[in-house]
């Protein structure tokens, strides 16, 4: 692994381990690691393998839950968002705006597998309706917690970048 790689990987653990302390609902950094895993890692398996094992080992601590197979499924899709938009390049409007379509995009998929897995609410319209009315009020959470660590992840290895010109090659992962 070259510098760039461990760089990025160092972020992302310790941006995991932010998860198990105390902190408002959905106030977590899980979509900024899947976000910026996926801009920075070269091969398509680190920019999965490591943000989702980072949200494994941070739910073994925190626990299991039902919906699970939605959460996971939510943040594979971040992921995605950060291979296709991002890069080293990217600006920071361009970040936010991906930020943003990464926490509507995880509150959509994962209230929906919640809705499935669940059996919370009626296998209806009207049941998947009041799932999602009854997650809005975790939304500004999820939102702020996402453009918050985002910001910190994509700026901090931006700053490290700019002091330290070896952390500008390719990742080697």
């Amino acid at each position: 692994m070259n510098n760039k790689s461990l760089s990025v990987l160092g972020l992302i653990i310790f941006a995991a381990l932010l998860r198990l302390l105390p902190h408002p609902w959905n106030f977590s950094p899980i979509a900024a690691i899947a976000l910026f895993g996926g801009a920075q890692f070269r091969t398509r398996s680190a920019a999965f393998l490591i943000p989702l094992s980072a949200l494994l080992l941070s739910d073994l601590f925190i626990g299991f839950y039902p919906s699970m197979h939605g959460t996971y499924l939510s943040f594979a899709a971040v992921v995605l968002l950060g291979r296709f938009f991002l890069n080293e390049q990217s600006s920071a409007p361009k970040i936010l705006a991906t930020s943003i379509a990464g926490s509507i995009t995880f509150f959509l998929l994962s209230n929906f597998g919640v809705w499935l897995w669940d059996n919370m609410y009626l296998h209806t319209i009207q049941g998947l309706v009041q799932c999602y009315a009854a997650a809005l009020p975790f939304f500004q959470g999820t939102l702020a917690g996402d453009v918050v660590y985002t910001t910190l992840l994509f700026g901090a290895f931006h700053l490290a970048q700019s002091r330290f010109p070896s952390l500008q090659q390719a990742s080697s992962i």
